[in-house]
């Protein structure tokens, strides 16, 4: 094998560092945001798939088709009934924007309005992708506290407050309000008005994050932001990845077309793509709202099966809420325990999960929770992996006091 050249000196100073080689997932794996393999309608995206090719194969000789670099119109079209149906926004088909996931759309987001130095307004718990962007880009994160419902208002405008004295204004408040990441809490009514009124008030935009929102045991959700708002600062961004796949990487931003022509035009990778775009436009106009239906059935049963893991093997030593939605639990362990430092030991034991520091924003117990993501095990992975971390948390920090509640 021919050596290999050395690059070393060649790298910007400011890459990042070296990515591991993937070696596979670990044995009990709770981090990420993958979604039950079990819940995948194969025969039906097979079957969309051979339709719309058999019909449309040829466009895709076009950059983007016939439709344009806003995306597959169809799937436009698509969307925007059922924003209007499902979260009351009222937008044409010229006011959405596939993404290759939402990931794209927030990197849309923060190229358009985002410099270093800017300053923004966040959730304390706060989903760790964005966290790691914003700091990359050098911009100032200032956290408001949340609860078991969501951003607090009165601390939104306690903070708010504070800035304007500082003279200090905020390009954008971040909030994910419909099945929180990682909390999983739902904004009330109430409090999207408020963060209207606050928002109008100082003069603020608000990016409104709806990743999770189809993941909603009740199957009942509040208007979005973008639906309640009568100024037009509000830009919203949603996702395929946990209501159909990942793996399909299909998100969208949604925005007024002042702002939305400027994030289009900083999307430079000629079209997101259109094979994806085409196979969900046939699949979800027949199936969509029965398989999330039968998703949101599986997806609570298994965070039964988490919940009576927890309760049988940690007992009362760790505190949570039950989510009403999602793939994520937010558990936060005694003082004793350092999330940082287990997860690293965890991970020797092939058990993978999120500590709560690389989640949170300024929360003062951020290094005392994890993020548990139980969508992608069966049952029983779920409970040997609950069962196998009670007993690393038990060896080295003495939490649950037994190891496992289950001894007798």
């Amino acid at each position: 094998m021919t050596a290999a050249f050395d690059f070393s000196n060649q790298f910007r100073d400011d890459a990042p560092a070296a990515a591991a080689m993937w070696k596979g997932f670990p044995k009990h794996n709770f981090v990420g945001g993958h979604n039950a393999p079990e819940s995948i309608s194969t025969d039906d995206l097979v079957a969309a798939a051979s339709r719309v090719l058999s019909r449309e194969a040829s466009t895709l000789a076009m950059y983007s088709g016939h439709s344009g670099p806003q995306g597959y119109l169809p799937l436009r079209e698509y969307l925007s009934a059922k924003l209007k149906r499902q979260a009351g926004i009222e937008c044409s088909t010229d006011e959405i924007l596939m993404t290759s996931g939402s990931l794209q759309a927030i990197d849309l987001v923060n190229k358009t309005l985002l410099s270093a130095g800017d300053t923004i307004v966040v959730e304390q718990s706060n989903y760790g992708g964005c966290l790691t962007r914003w700091s990359k880009l050098k911009v100032n994160m200032v956290a408001v506290q949340v609860d078991e419902h969501g951003m607090c208002m009165t601390d939104l405008a306690r903070v708010l407050e504070r800035l304007k004295a500082d003279g200090i204004q905020p390009k954008f408040i971040y909030t994910i309000p419909t099945v929180q990441n990682p909390t999983a809490s739902i904004l009330p009514l109430d409090r999207r008005h408020e963060m209207l009124r606050l928002a109008e008030a100082y003069d603020v935009p608000i990016f409104e994050d709806e990743c999770y929102s189809d993941l909603i045991w009740a199957g009942e959700r509040p208007p979005a932001l973008f639906a309640l708002d009568k100024t037009g600062r509000v830009i919203f961004t949603g996702s395929f990845s946990k209501s159909i796949a990942p793996a399909l990487r299909v998100g969208y931003l949604v925005a007024r077309w002042p702002f939305l022509s400027r994030a289009l035009a900083s999307k430079s990778d000629a079209g997101s793509g259109l094979i994806e775009q085409m196979i969900l436009s046939e699949y979800c106009p027949q199936h969509f709202d029965a398989h999330v239906i039968k998703l949101n059935k599986l997806l609570e049963a298994k965070l039964d099966v988490l919940i009576e893991s927890l309760n049988e093997n940690f007992g009362t030593s760790v505190e949570f809420t039950r989510p009403p939605g999602g793939i994520f639990l937010w558990l936060r362990l005694p003082d004793a325990v350092d999330t940082s430092k287990l997860t690293e030991i965890a991970a020797t034991q092939g058990i993978a999960i999120n500590p709560g520091v690389e989640w949170s924003k300024d929360h003062p117990n951020g290094n005392r929770h994890i993020r548990v993501c139980y969508a992608s095990g069966s049952a029983d992975d779920i409970r040997a992996g609950i069962t196998a971390l009670a007993d690393v948390c038990h060896t080295e920090f003495g939490v649950p006091v037994r190891s496992a509640n289950r001894e007798r």
